[in-house]
């Protein structure tokens, strides 16, 4: 959520700024509501000191009625009615706070400077590639042909079992799947200085609000119950960046990386990527998440998206980066990167990871702050990013790393963790 002062004070460059995301900011009902809440709150605060000047006074003006024998009822009625007139302009004054929070609540986080305009994914800018793409010397098969040919990956059971967009592993795919999955882990964790967390799959709506999913992205969402407001986790950023809701952390900065399932309802996504693993209901992804001081979260995220690099780079694929244009980035993210992995089939770069920084705007929603030099509390800044979805890279190993026969090579730092096995055939 954006800083109403902020908004206050800045109205029109903000709203100049939101346009690169495609965000008209309804200037009408903005300033509507402030000056309904300025008039309230005045209001509000001249009715409670009145009231306070007459509760201090009324024990002495009642000792006087009494001593000249006078009716005391008046008193207590007009004590009664300052109460009453408080009440009611608390009341009016949390109504329209509530009305302004929720359009506070729709508008998106302001880009930064460099994110460049555009309209969509074609508009991204590529920042850097690295790698050599494989040049095969026979017809390639997508990682859906050869998961079969290897009797590994079954999407025909997944669907017997549940429906489509979900997947069905076994045999050396499936450990070629934890492999990955525990060398993503150890690296973040040995080589770039996270802290591992474990967290629940399902989070509240409050989590979810959090981040920036709730209110405006429920139909991405699986919501397992009404009554208490449970969903499934689309990624692990949601229950990890709330593990600092509602507190003031005594250092920064912090950095976590966790393992989760995802799930997500591709709501919108119909008749895209339908085939093989690209886009499912349910996948794998290993999630770094930081909570930076706000003056080194540009820093923190240019170093975080080197860490998700730093996983390809070691699987040795070739990927490139870019810098996603305004029309493309989410909705709290006020810069995002997307790392894109080789793929042989498609002859073209897919995204394996996304790393944002969000700047304030999630810990504004989850009043996440820290003490700064001064000793006084201020918003800190969260950065994240997948390191990486797990599905998708095992997609890249697989197409990459395909042979003539038909088998897969493994990945020279991920044969410890498969036991020595050089090959899956």
């Amino acid at each position: 959520m954006l800083d109403p002062k902020l908004l206050r004070s800045e109205l029109n460059s903000i709203a100049q700024s939101l346009k690169i995301k495609g965000f008209e900011l309804n200037f009408d009902d903005f300033l509507s509501l402030e000056s309904q809440r300025k008039e309230l709150q005045l209001k509000a605060e001249a009715v409670q000191q009145e009231r306070n000047a007459y509760a201090k006074s009324m024990g002495k003006l009642i000792g006087q009625a009494k001593a000249n024998g006078e009716d005391i009822e008046p008193l207590k009625a007009k004590g009664e009615a300052l109460k009453k007139a408080s009440t009611d302009a608390d009341t009016a004054l949390a109504e329209i706070q509530a009305q302004l929070d929720t359009l506070l609540q729709g508008i998106p986080n302001i880009p930064d400077t460099t994110v460049p305009e555009g309209k969509d994914e074609e508009d991204n800018v590529e920042v850097r590639r690295w790698g050599t793409i494989n040049q095969f010397d026979f017809k390639v098969k997508d990682h859906v042909d050869l998961g079969a040919d290897l009797k590994g990956l079954n999407f025909d059971t997944a669907a017997k079992i549940t429906g489509s967009r979900f997947a069905q592993m076994s045999g050396d795919l499936a450990r070629l799947h934890r492999a990955l999955t525990q060398f993503m882990l150890n690296t973040h964790i040995e080589e770039h200085g996270y802290q591992e967390v474990y967290v629940p799959y399902i989070v509240n709506s409050d989590s979810l609000f959090g981040t920036g999913q709730l209110p405006k992205f429920e139909e991405d969402l699986f919501k397992l119950d009404d009554e208490r407001n449970y969903y499934l986790i689309p990624t692990a950023e949601v229950p990890v960046t709330n593990i600092h809701r509602n507190e003031i952390v005594e250092s920064l900065p912090i950095k976590y990386v966790s393992h989760t399932p995802c799930f997500r309802s591709e709501a919108g996504s119909s008749g895209r990527d339908t085939r093989g693993m690209i886009r499912q209901h349910q996948f794998e992804k290993v999630e770094m998440v930081q909570f930076v001081h706000p003056e080194q979260s540009n820093e923190a995220h240019e170093a975080l998206t080197g860490h998700a690099e730093a996983i390809l780079q070691a699987l040795g694929l070739a990927y490139r980066t870019v810098i996603l244009c305004g029309g493309d980035l989410g909705f709290s993210s006020a810069k995002t990167y997307d790392i894109e992995v080789w793929l042989p089939s498609q002859q073209t770069y897919r995204e394996i990871s996304s790393c944002s920084n969000f700047t304030d705007f999630q810990a504004r929603r989850m009043k996440a702050r820290f003490r700064n030099a001064e000793g006084k509390t201020e918003f800190l800044h969260t950065v994240n990013g997948s390191g990486l979805a797990v599905g998708r890279t095992l997609i890249a190993v697989m197409e990459n790393y395909q042979q003539a026969d038909g088998s897969i090579a493994i990945p020279e730092v991920l044969q410890p963790l498969m036991g020595g096995l050089t090959h899956i055939s």
